[in-house]
């Protein structure tokens, strides 16, 4: 039996921040039902057709889910929303500010009639403040939080090439419903768990906040290398191949000297004693390193490294990534199928294998609406009404 098996989670969702937390509660075995509006349904559906023709974003963040196409606003969809709702443990959403107050999905609302019931509510700013109506975006966080203020080069800010900021609000959103989980179980009573993309953002912030507090100078932007230590950051060998290493100590930096530059004078120079001292001189470690590499091939430079206990890894590109050795051999791939085929999907990290997770279909739009309202009570000539009046 898997940890959340018999839970039902029922989620208003779109884009990543909430559909992520949700598909990790339907990994550990929740029923997940996502609503969805009849025409187009999750607009995250509509961003690509990369994924075998599927939404890159959509087949990452929905398998194991059930698609219930509902008209919120209608007032007949509406009425079997509320009846499914009755029936949940947790209740999800990420609409637009006050939208789920207005259809009646408020903690205050629904815990007056279902007091074991946990809401999580997901949004950009929080509920309150100036900022309470402001839109946001995944990439609008990332430089409200400061995070593109410190990330890229010199020359310029740079997002990250992921959606970080949504990732965060999710997983905070998951460990947040987990943790209204245990709680309810001691007290017997549900909660709401307010998560804010911002706030979410800020905490992944984490030392460049405190390396800058009481207007201390940030740390600079310095590219794919470490703004505080060094040498921490990418190299390149004279084949062309790049590594990314880290030297985290003094007793590193005289085996980097001694066996990866191979210059032991190197090891004992007052001028890289402490890494303090290294990052100031961190232009003449680049001069020095990319003059002995240039004579070697990545292999001779990755053997160095291994040899001197220098952590490195290679900059794979998303090609390797799929083919990587060490995912190989911890099997950690599965499958999972989507409308019209099948892609590969990581095991959740943390579970064994893929008898200890569910990874059931990502659904197609509305492909389980008929069943779900079946389940409710509704026979089928009900359903053809609602469908008629486009309800669902």
């Amino acid at each position: 039996m898997l940890p959340l098996e018999g839970l039902l989670v029922v989620s208003l969702e779109h884009a990543i921040a909430a559909p992520l937390a949700t598909r990790h509660l339907a990994d550990l075995g929740a029923r997940v039902i996502k609503i969805e509006r009849p025409e187009g349904g999750d607009f995250a559906r509509a961003y690509d057709k990369r994924a075998r023709g599927v939404a890159s974003h959509f087949a990452w963040c929905n398998r194991s889910k059930e698609s219930l196409t509902l008209d919120v606003k209608h007032p007949q969809a509406n009425a079997a929303l509320m009846k499914l709702v009755a029936k949940a443990d947790v209740v999800v959403q990420n609409l637009a500010p006050g939208a789920a107050a207005r259809l009646g999905l408020s903690y205050e609302t629904l815990s007056a009639r279902y007091p074991r019931v946990i809401v999580c509510d997901i949004s950009g700013y929080g509920d309150g403040g100036p900022y309470l109506e402001k839109k946001a975006y995944d990439l609008l966080i990332q430089a409200e939080s400061g995070f593109l203020s410190i990330t890229g080069t010199a020359d310029a800010p740079a997002k990250a090439g992921n959606s970080i900021a949504d990732i965060s609000a999710g997983m905070y959103a998951y460990s947040g419903i987990l943790a209204a989980l245990l709680e309810r179980g001691r007290t017997g009573r549900g909660r709401r768990v307010d998560i804010a993309l911002l706030e979410s953002m800020t905490e992944w912030m984490g030392y460049p906040l405190y390396f800058g507090l009481d207007g201390a100078s940030p740390p600079p932007r310095t590219g794919a290398a470490h703004a505080t230590i060094y040498p921490y950051g990418p190299f390149k060998a004279g084949d062309g191949g790049s590594v990314l290493l880290g030297v985290q100590n003094d007793r590193e930096w005289k085996m980097f000297a001694r066996l990866v530059l191979q210059q032991q004078p190197l090891a004992d120079d007052p001028r890289f004693a402490g890494n303090g001292q290294r990052v100031a001189h961190r232009e003449l470690i680049d001069e020095i390193a990319t003059a002995a590499f240039a004579g070697i091939s990545i292999t001779e430079l990755v053997r160095r490294l291994d040899e001197a206990g220098i952590a490195n890894g290679r900059i794979n590109d998303v090609h390797e990534v799929w083919n990587h050795p060490q995912l190989a051999a911890r099997k950690r791939w599965a499958s999972v199928a989507i409308p019209g085929g099948e892609v590969p999907a990581m095991i959740p990290p943390g579970r064994r294998d893929a008898d200890d997770v569910q990874l059931g279909p990502v659904p197609a739009l509305g492909q389980h609406s008929r069943a779900i309202l079946a389940e409710l009570g509704y026979g089928s000539a009900d359903i053809e009404a609602l469908a008629a009046a486009k309800a669902i």
